[in-house]
């Protein structure tokens, strides 16, 4: 059986700095969650896993490494609980905790988080070919990639956000705490 630890629940919602604790699973968090139909446990479900303590179970998951922190969560939430924040705390515990994220999943979260350092933003065909280089995964959807970019879906050419250097220096930060 797996083990509880009834301190999980605090310890996240001290490291967020989110009442999740106040979460009454009324699932709507999950109901707008772009990514949920993708992630081994929805959003709801991820916070009610925290409440009951279910540590290893949560920090295991592929779930917390999905999280595109778009705060659809949030602005849903009748409790006003953001999950973005929770989810990052969850990843730092993961890594601390010695939990390996999916090697795949995790490419993805450092393509992601490179892009957004780079161009203030995600610019995804970027995002895209530096997940591909990653995962060595270069073929499997190629087809669709070049559709997308034919239809207009994915732009060749990045924008850079006017406040880049502020975003760079909230990454430089977390490489100095250690969170890069």
């Amino acid at each position: 059986m797996a083990m509880i630890d009834p301190s999980f629940s605090r310890m996240v919602q001290e490291r967020s700095g989110e009442p999740i604790l106040r979460c009454y699973f009324c699932q709507k968090c999950s109901a707008g969650c772009p990514v949920a139909s993708v992630m081994d446990y929805k959003p709801a479900q991820v916070v009610r896993l925290v409440q009951l303590g279910r540590k290893e179970k949560v920090l295991s998951s592929s779930a917390i490494w999905l999280c595109v922190g778009c705060e659809t969560c949030g602005t849903r939430c009748p409790n006003h609980i953001r999950l973005a924040p929770m989810f990052d705390a969850l990843r730092y515990m993961a890594l601390e905790e010695g939990f390996k994220p999916d090697p795949a999943i995790y490419a993805l979260h450092r393509s992601f988080l490179d892009s957004i350092r780079l161009w203030g933003r995600v610019h995804e065909l970027s995002m895209l070919m530096e997940y591909k280089l990653r995962s060595r995964d270069l073929f499997s959807d190629l087809g669709m990639g070049v559709g997308l970019i034919l239809k207009g879906k994915i732009s060749f050419l990045p924008e850079r956000i006017r406040g880049v250097s502020e975003v760079r220096r909230l990454y430089e930060k977390g490489d100095a705490d250690g969170r890069g």
